[in-house]
């Protein structure tokens, strides 16, 4: 991450001098009057060859994503009122479709054949949902029967575990706006629904008349076992997705491209068993569970997507498959370039048996839960991100404690390298946790080979700190961890920002436990412009 401006530096404890200067280019602090304690630091290393990677995008609304992204279309036309589904299966491998402009209503998965293409130029809208037009004045809300289907067991894990109804699938809007399911008929008011399976009645709190109210109803939109098919230019909507299932569902070689992917129950995007996919250029926002989930994928790409304001629908925060972008069970590729912002959960999760992930170059800003969670995987990078603003939920579970989390967390993995990030004004700077979590396919899972360098940490106010802890039966080793070359922003050199393993300490103090030997401890505020260039000023 590029820096620069103006920062207060201390060049001994107490001791202030102001300068003007760019703090490194990388975050490695330069071997100056400006560290805390002399001493000297390592010289630049030569570069890792890296994959190929978007540049970090901006987050002040100049990033461009969505179906205004896309080229044009020449194929098979399928108009408004076609029955997509049929039009697709009819056609031989190979063809392109190109949907006309207007609102495509999708009443059974479209299942594309190899190497087909399904795309439009001129703005058509995929919707799941169904007119809701029988409605009748009842005790001071509104009725309406027969939409349901039959009642159907809960899966994933809500928010609010009394009511536990996130994982239901059928989302009511009125105007093209979310309304928020409530859990029983006495709290239904306006902007709200309850929807009784048992009986098979939806209530609405608003007056139906002269409105527009649809309820999603076909599970998936886009997904079949074919390779090589391109999805692009199309706005994906109000799909009944099932809680860790994807209104469009990646397989082998897709590409799916400039989309706008919103408002469906659970996943916006799905990679499963997807290798060498892409997923770019994507607006993938406002899901109900998350933005971009990918299973079982070989050298996947998830690469220049905003994904904001996912987990509309009230799926545990802290802790369940919830927010920006998830993967497990995967191996090689990487998420890069990516927008990640304002989701209700984890901005940027790894999490089971990751193996060789590489994210960087995104901007992860305003999530509730942490910035980017590496969790029981192995072999990852995890570099040149900004993260700013994240871990500040209050919801079920959250706090701010480092097994809370933070701006970047590992948990229980190995051989993982956390360099050249910002991470600035998060709940926490880096959490590194060992747990006990078992045993999987590469045996016992255990924090191990974790190094953090390069990395700009600002930690001011309350709890705030990066360190490490463990729970009983998961002691980490002498020399497994270590952190060196980073820049510290403070707001007191007293202050005690770094902890391990429920020892707290100052940042002297924290050098003489054989951390950060080489790195700098400097007073200020951090300051991030729209594309995470960090300035430090007092």
């Amino acid at each position: 991450m590029k820096t620069a401006g103006t920062f207060l530096a201390i060049v001994a404890a107490g001791t202030f001098a102001a300068t003007v200067t760019a703090l490194p280019a990388h975050g490695v602090p330069a071997d100056d009057h400006l560290d805390l304690i002399a001493g000297l630091l390592p010289d630049d290393q030569p570069a890792t060859p890296q994959p190929p990677t978007a540049p970090t995008p901006p987050a002040d609304g100049t990033f461009r994503t969505g179906p205004s992204q896309a080229p044009s279309c020449s194929g098979v036309t399928i108009k408004p009122g076609e029955d997509a589904a049929q039009v697709v299966d009819a056609a031989p491998a190979g063809t392109t479709f190109c949907f006309a402009a207007g609102l495509h209503r999708i009443g059974e998965t479209v299942r594309p054949k190899a190497n087909q293409v399904l795309a439009s130029d001129q703005g058509a809208v995929l919707t799941g949902s169904v007119k809701l037009t029988k409605w009748a004045a009842s005790s001071g809300d509104w009725v309406t029967t027969g939409v349901l289907p039959p009642a159907y067991a809960q899966t994933g894990q809500c928010e609010d575990s009394k009511a536990n109804n996130c994982y239901l699938g059928e989302q009511v809007f009125l105007d093209s706006k979310h309304l928020t399911r409530v859990a029983s008929r006495d709290k239904v008011a306006p902007g709200t629904f309850y929807a009784d399976y048992a009986a098979n009645a939806v209530y609405l709190g608003d007056n139906p008349q002269g409105r527009a109210i649809e309820m999603s109803k076909t599970q998936t939109a886009i997904e079949s076992s074919a390779s090589g098919v391109t999805v692009r230019g199309l706005t994906i909507e109000h799909f009944a997705t099932p809680p860790q299932g994807g209104a469009v569902v990646l397989g082998l070689g897709w590409k799916v491209i400039a989309n706008d992917i919103r408002w469906n129950h659970a996943v916006g995007a799905m990679l499963v068993n997807a290798d060498s996919a892409v997923l770019e250029k994507n607006h993938i926002h406002s899901n109900g569970q998350l933005g971009v989930g990918q299973y079982s994928s070989l050298k996947g790409t998830i690469s220049a997507n905003e994904v904001s304001y996912n987990n509309t629908d009230g799926f545990w925060i802290a802790d369940w498959e919830s927010g920006g972008i998830k993967t497990t069970w995967s191996s090689g590729g990487w998420v890069t370039g990516n927008l990640i912002q304002y989701n209700r959960g984890i901005g940027l999760w790894s999490d089971a048996y990751d193996d060789s992930r590489t994210f960087n170059r995104n901007q992860i800003v305003d999530n509730a839960a942490d910035g980017i969670r590496y969790e029981i995987g192995r072999n990852g990078v995890i570099e040149d991100n900004a993260i700013s603003g994240n871990g500040f939920g209050t919801g079920r579970g959250s706090g701010t404690s480092l097994w809370d989390g933070g701006g970047i967390n590992i948990n229980t993995s190995s051989n993982v390298q956390v360099r050249d990030n910002v991470v600035a004004n998060n709940v926490n700077g880096i959490s590194i946790q060992s747990r006990t979590r078992g045993s999987g396919p590469w045996g016992t899972n255990v924090l191990r080979d974790i190094v953090v360098s390069g990395n700009q940490v600002t930690m001011r106010g309350g709890t705030t700190a990066t360190g490490m802890v463990q729970n009983s039966g998961a002691a980490i080793p002498a020399g497994e961890v270590t952190l060196n070359a980073n820049t510290y922003i403070l707001d007191s050199l007293t202050a005690e920002r770094f902890q391990k393993t429920g020892e707290w300490y100052t940042a002297q103090q924290w050098r003489r436990t054989g951390q950060d030997t080489s790195s700098a401890f400097r007073i200020g505020k951090a300051v991030l412009d729209a594309t995470g260039v960090l300035t430090t000023v007092r």
